[in-house]
């Protein structure tokens, strides 16, 4: 009898551990270029990205996003957070969004400037 409750124990807290893992599983960060972002965005909605760019903006109405050489962009939320990288090269973290009629955005959860070239 003890031998069956401990083999039910085990498999209770195996199958606790696969479901702990695979929910996290979907939570990964992943580090996507610019250039897929903007060929596939759909594939990355709603999931925590990382990735690199130019920071640029534009005044009416007020808006930042970064940008690479190809001119692949993405924009960045919320715009006080990112506007003290104006011009600069930047690595930025956080949740990407893509819809079709607002386009794709960032919402920062970090942002590092990298070392100018």
């Amino acid at each position: 009898m003890k031998s069956l409750q401990k083999r039910l124990g085990l498999m209770v807290a195996m199958l606790l551990m696969v479901t702990l893992i695979s929910g996290c599983r979907g939570q990964l960060t992943v580090t996507v270029p610019l250039s897929i972002l903007v060929n596939n965005p759909a594939a990355f909605d709603d999931r925590q990205i990382i990735t690199q760019g130019v920071v640029r903006h534009f005044d009416d109405p007020l808006h930042y996003w970064i940008e690479d050489e190809e001119l692949n962009r993405v924009e960045i939320f919320p715009p006080q957070e990112i506007a003290p990288y104006l011009d600069e090269s930047v690595e930025v973290e956080g949740q990407f969004h893509f819809s079709p009629n607002a386009g794709r955005r960032l919402i920062l959860t970090r942002v590092d400037q990298l070392p100018r070239a």
